[in-house]
């Protein structure tokens, strides 16, 4: 079992990195911002974040949320570390396609666009759906309470930006904006 554990402490944390590492070098290609969200919107949905996270990369937890809720298995670990290769897989494809409109907070950048195509032809924040399916891969992982904690956090704090997004890009496109919403899902097909 202790070899287990240390698998599952390295191999997902690595995969995370490697996705951050590249996070970090796309996100100097993007157009400039023509308008931001407060501060205090941000910290809305940015504080939620930071505290799944820390949930689940902290080596450990006491109490109830260091307990498990799965017995630990090398199944479930490659299961696991399966979810978070192909949930940051998808983010980064749609990092990728959406290029120079990306942003880590709510803005409108110079020359926005509606983009449609890749994984925005049928969800319309393909970035959190390939993030909320990698974190729940290491919350599966991991078979602790926090994991699942941390979901629940990231999902509402998902949720809440996913608002506000649409709530800005309705009203810069109209239209444009409501039909795509009306033809593709938030972040889930078939499903939200």
């Amino acid at each position: 079992m202790l070899e287990l554990t240390l698998a599952a402490r390295a191999l997902i944390p690595t995969l995370w990195l490697a996705w951050v590492i590249y996070w970090i070098v796309a996100a100097r290609r993007v157009k400039p911002v023509v308008w931001r969200e407060s501060r205090l919107s941000r910290a809305s949905h940015h504080l939620p974040l930071l505290v799944a996270f820390g949930l689940l990369a902290l080596p450990s937890m006491p109490g109830w949320l260091g307990a498990q809720w799965l017995e630990q298995s090398w199944i479930l670990l490659a299961v696991g570390a399966g979810l978070v290769v192909a949930g940051l897989l998808f983010s980064v494809w749609a990092r990728v396609v959406l290029g120079g409109n990306w942003s880590g907070t709510v803005t409108l950048k110079q020359g926005h666009e509606i983009v449609r195509r890749g994984p925005y032809r049928w969800i319309r924040h393909p970035i959190y759906t390939g993030l909320l399916l990698a974190f729940c891969g290491s919350a599966l992982a991991l078979g602790q309470w926090r994991g699942l904690i941390g979901l629940a956090l990231l999902f509402a704090a998902y949720w809440r930006k996913i608002h506000l997004e649409e709530r800005r890009l309705e009203q810069h496109f109209g239209a444009a904006y409501a039909d795509y919403r009306r033809r593709s899902w938030a972040l889930i097909p078939f499903v939200i």
